[in-house]
């Protein structure tokens, strides 16, 4: 059944909209995932703050027209779903990694677009490797607090060593 011209206009700006509010977008072929699956995809990159969409080929192309993100159209070929995240790159390439090994290697990342750049299916992949955000913050703020706390334990050990000097100074004085 052929869209009539109004609704693919339609669909095309509510894509742009996605598109230019997404800090991430993944580009996977879904080719061999049943329509169950691609629904437990799309509940799993959910709840980890993205979207999947399966739309047209040719309607992504026009949505990306007048958007900040680079031009993907290359590899706009075959069938096509974006994955479309928030803030962090790490949690829907997760997802997709995690779901395409327990659904042979489906869906499969064509490309990627962080930070309005595009990075290839293995820095994808690589991004997946990473621990989550959170838990990368939490690492950094961690290091910094033992970073003081060592910090503060050679001020103590060194204010203690000074202290003990001016003990044994002043004994010797008394003598």
């Amino acid at each position: 059944m052929a869209m009539k011209l109004d609704q693919k206009q339609s669909i095309s700006e509510e894509l742009r909209g996605y598109l230019s509010s997404a800090e991430v977008v993944y580009l996977t072929d879904f080719t061999g995932l049943t329509v169950e699956a691609i629904g437990d995809l799309r509940r799993q990159l959910r709840q980890a703050g993205a979207e999947y969409r399966v739309v047209k080929n040719t309607l992504t192309i026009r949505a990306l027209e007048g958007t900040d993100l680079p031009d993907l159209t290359e590899h706009l070929q075959g069938p096509t779903a974006l994955v479309l995240g928030g803030e962090d790159p790490v949690a829907p390439a997760k997802v997709v990694r995690e779901f395409a090994k327990g659904n042979d290697e489906r869906p499969v990342v064509k490309v990627g677009v962080v930070e309005r750049k595009v990075v290839s299916p293995e820095e994808v992949t690589r991004l997946a490797d990473l621990p989550p955000k959170d838990q990368l913050l939490a690492s950094i703020a961690g290091g910094l607090t033992a970073g003081v706390g060592g910090i503060a334990g050679a001020l103590n050990s060194l204010i203690r060593d000074i202290a003990y000097m001016v003990e044994e100074v002043a004994k010797q004085g008394e003598q």
